[in-house]
C-alpha cells in the first residue's frame, strides 16, 4: 500500500534531526491520477456549455408560453398568437441562459395554429417535417468527409411536451393521431395543461383515462429511468404522476409572509411550486434536474438512430449482403456505385434506343412528306406543262390569223388600188 504523500514528513527518523532543515515537505495541492478525469469532463463541459431543444405542441392559448417562463424562472415576453391561421406553423426561438455560470442554449420550438382549422387533417405534418429535417440535417452532416460534429449545432428536438386539454373526459382525436405519429421521433411527455381547472378527483379520473387511451392506442410516451438513485430519492414515482398536471404563472401572490408564484382566485391563492397543488416542481425536476441528459441521450441512441437505420436502408445499405454475410460500409458502397453504374449504362442504352427508334420515325416522316412533296411537284409540273401546250396553240393559231388578216389587207390594198387606178384611167378617157 502506497503511503499518503502528505504524511511523508512525519516517518522521518528523529536521529537525522541535523538534515531536516534542508529538507523541503510537499502537499499536494488537489487530486491525481485518472480519479481526476470526472473533473477534466465537468469543465470541459462547462467551458463548451450545454443546449437543450424543447418542442411544445398545443392549442392556442393553452399555456405554453407560459410554463417554459416558469419552468426556466424566465419572463420571454412574446406577441400573443391568433386563432385564424389557415394552416399549422412552428415558431422557432433560441435564447442563451446561464445559471450559476453554467450556460445553456435552450431552443424553444412552438406550434403556432395547431388545432385552429375546421379541417385538422393534416395539423401534425408540419410536426412530424421539422423533427425528420433536424434528424436529416444531423445524417447530412455526419455523412460528410470533413466533419465538424463538435461545433455542429444540433437542432434535434429532445423532448416534446405536448399540452393536453383540461376537458376531463378523455383525449382528442387530434390529440391521438398527432402522438401516434410523432412518438417513434421525439420523447413525449404529455402534460394536462392548466389543471386548475379540475377538482382533484376529476384530474385523478382524467390522467387515468389520458393513460388507457394512449396504452389501448399503442402510443409510446417518455418512459423516466429510475435505475440512478438520485433520481429515484428525488421523484420515487415519475411515470406514476404522468401526465402531469401542471399550471404556469409568473405571477408572485402573497402567502402569510412570503411572496411565492401562483394565481390568485376568489377561493384562495394556487402555488405553482407547492406539490400538493400541481405537478410543476416534479415536472421541472424530473426535466431539468434528473433527466435530462437521458433525454439526450435516448434521442440520439434511440430516435436518431431509427431515423439513420430507416434512410441508409432507403439509399439501399444493409448490414449484409445478399448470402446473409457481413459485409463492410466500403464493400457496399463499391456495390451500390458498381450498380449504379450499371443502371446509368442500361438507361443510357435505353435513351440511345428512343433516340434512334425516334430518329427513324422523323426519317420515314420526312420521307413520307418529300414523297408528297414530290408528287404534288410532278403534278404542278404536268399541269404547267399542259398550260404551256395550250398557251403555244393559242399562240400558233393567234400568228396564223394576224398573217391572214395582213393577207386580207393587202389583197384589200390592191383591190382598192386597181379601183383607183381604173376611176383615173375613166376620168382622163372622158376629158
Amino acid at each position: 500500500m502506497a503511503e499518503n504523500p502528505r504524511d511523508m514528513s512525519t516517518q522521518i527518523p528523529s536521529n537525522e534531526d541535523t538534515h531536516n532543515e534542508n529538507i523541503r515537505c510537499l502537499t499536494t495541492l488537489s487530486h491525481f491520477g485518472f480519479e481526476c478525469l470526472p473533473t477534466q469532463l465537468v469543465n470541459k463541459s462547462i467551458q463548451k456549455g450545454f443546449s437543450f431543444n424543447i418542442l411544445c405542441v398545443g392549442e392556442t392559448g393553452i399555456g405554453k408560453s407560459t410554463l417554459i417562463n416558469t419552468l426556466f424562472n424566465i419572463n420571454l415576453k412574446e406577441n400573443k398568437t391568433s386563432h385564424f391561421y389557415s394552416k399549422v406553423g412552428l415558431k422557432v426561438k433560441t435564447y442563451e441562459l446561464q445559471e450559476r455560470n453554467i450556460p445553456l442554449k435552450l431552443t424553444v420550438v412552438k406550434t403556432v395554429g395547431y388545432g385552429d382549422q375546421i379541417n385538422k387533417e393534416a395539423s401534425y405534418q408540419p410536426v412530424i417535417d421539422y423533427l425528420d429535417a433536424q434528424f436529416e440535417a444531423y445524417l447530412q452532416e455526419e455523412l460528410k468527409i470533413k466533419r465538424s460534429l463538435v461545433d455542429y449545432n444540433d437542432s434535434r428536438i429532445h423532448v416534446c411536451l405536448y399540452f393536453i386539454a383540461p376537458t376531463g373526459h378523455s383525449l382528442k382525436s387530434l390529440d391521438l393521431v398527432t402522438m401516434k405519429n410523432i412518438d417513434r421521433r421525439v420523447n413525449i411527455i404529455p402534460l394536462i395543461a392548466k389543471a386548475d381547472a379540475l377538482s382533484k378527483s376529476d384530474l385523478q379520473r382524467f390522467k387515468s383515462n389520458i393513460m388507457s387511451e394512449l396504452d389501448n392506442n399503442g402510443i409510446q410516451i417518455y418512459q423516466f429511468q429510475e435505475d440512478d438513485e438520485d433520481a429515484a430519492q428525488a421523484n420515487p414515482s415519475g411515470n406514476g404522476l404522468l401526465p402531469f398536471a401542471v399550471v404556469g404563472s409568473m405571477e408572485e401572490v402573497k402567502v402569510g409572509k412570503r411572496m411565492v408564484r401562483g394565481r390568485h382566485y376568489p377561493w384562495g391563492v394556487l402555488q405553482v411550486e407547492n406539490e400538493n397543488h400541481c405537478d410543476f416542481v416534479k415536472l421541472r425536476d424530473l426535466l431539468l434536474c434528473t433527466h435530462m441528459e437521458d433525454l439526450k441521450d435516448q434521442t440520439h441512441s434511440h430516435h436518431y438512430e431509427c431515423y439513420r437505420i430507416s434512410r441508409l436502408q432507403q439509399l439501399g445499405f444493409n448490414d449484409t449482403g445478399p448470402d446473409s454475410q457481413p459485409v463492410s460500409f466500403q464493400e457496399m458502397y463499391e456495390a451500390k456505385r458498381q450498380e449504379f453504374h450499371n443502371q446509368c449504362q442500361r438507361e443510357e442504352e435505353e435513351l440511345k434506343q428512343t433516340f434512334m427508334q425516334r430518329v427513324k420515325e422523323k426519317e420515314l416522316t420526312f420521307k413520307d412528306a418529300e414523297k408528297e412533296l414530290q408528287d404534288k411537284f410532278e403534278h404542278l409540273k404536268r399541269i404547267q406543262q399542259e398550260e404551256t401546250l395550250k398557251l403555244e396553240e393559242e399562240r400558233r393559231k393567234l400568228e396564223e390569223q394576224i398573217i391572214d388578216f395582213y393577207k386580207m389587207k393587202a389583197a384589200s390594198e390592191t383591190s382598192q388600188a386597181q379601183v383607183y387606178t381604173n376611176v383615173k384611167k375613166d376620168k382622163d378617157r372622158k376629158k
